[in-house]
């Protein structure tokens, strides 16, 4: 079993992963810069685990010990035991789940990559709301998206509030960068995809007549919240869809609309 190391200073320097978690531009910044991120609570530390992400170290209270022993384990990683008091301190917040790991990054696969496999992906454009990174990557997984391409200004899926909303589905759809926006586009179309631009637009085909689970492979495009898809985006797309709204309701929170576009993106399709 990995050695429990008990600290009693907030300053002490093993620490440092952890220190400041609510300065969200600083963890932007630096996360990516040192090649880690944040998992928090039990579930997502192991699903973390799981998808392969090694453990730099671990931050837990002392009554969270019992329940992530098996977790432990053998683990080289070492493992900080310490008072909910202290890890507030070093964190800059109460640590609900007791427990934290600093993961190590895995490099991103290219977009040519995930689009020699995939039949059905996910097309961010500034999507920089952590919230919304998380539901639609777990709306993504649940129903059976195969992928997800970002846009260089998109938030990362790796921070620890992505992680936390998404329940660790982040670890589950594999994604990358497109490094030219929105020109990179052309390579998506030139992978076999259909671009579909999600928008509230009236001149958009509906769904239900779009029918876009008949189609062999579909790149979704979702827009940032509020703004929607910018200008140069929905030019680039083939062809505009919209969820039918009801009751004057303009439109959807862009987690909820991802979820009903990729319901429908995804019913009835064949296996892969």
């Amino acid at each position: 079993m990995a050695e429990l190391i008990t600290v009693e200073d907030p300053d002490d320097p093993r620490l440092r992963d952890y220190t400041g978690l609510t300065d969200v531009e600083l963890r932007r910044k630096r996360e990516p810069a040192e090649g880690l991120f944040i998992a928090e609570g039990e579930k997502v530390i192991r699903r973390a685990g799981d998808a392969g992400y090694a453990m730099r170290s671990m931050l837990l209270s002392a009554k969270w010990v019992d329940a992530m022993r098996d977790v432990i384990g053998d683990l080289p990683a070492p493992v900080y035991v310490v008072s909910p008091a202290l890890a507030e301190q070093v964190t800059g917040y109460h640590v609900h789940r007791g427990a934290l790991a600093s993961m190590q990054r895995k490099p991103l696969p290219t977009a040519a990559g995930l689009l020699s496999t995939a039949r059905r992906v996910v097309v961010m454009e500034s999507v920089n709301d952590h919230t919304n990174i998380g539901a639609i990557f777990r709306s993504a997984a649940a129903l059976g998206m195969d992928a997800v391409l970002l846009s260089p200004d998109c938030a990362d899926p790796l921070y620890r509030r992505s992680v936390k909303v998404s329940m660790g589905a982040v670890f589950s759809v594999p994604y990358a960068r497109l490094d030219a926006w929105p020109s990179d586009l052309q390579s998506v179309r030139e992978a076999g995809f259909t671009l579909l631009a999600l928008t509230p637009d009236e001149k958009a085909r509906s769904l239900d007549e779009a029918a876009p689970h008949t189609l062999d492979r579909v790149a979704l495009m979702l827009g940032a919240e509020g703004d929607g898809l910018s200008a140069r985006a929905l030019a680039a797309a083939d062809e505009w869809v919209r969820i039918p709204m009801s009751h004057g309701v303009d439109s959807l929170n862009v987690g909820a609309a991802a979820a009903v576009a990729f319901y429908a993106v995804t019913t009835g399709r064949p296996p892969a």
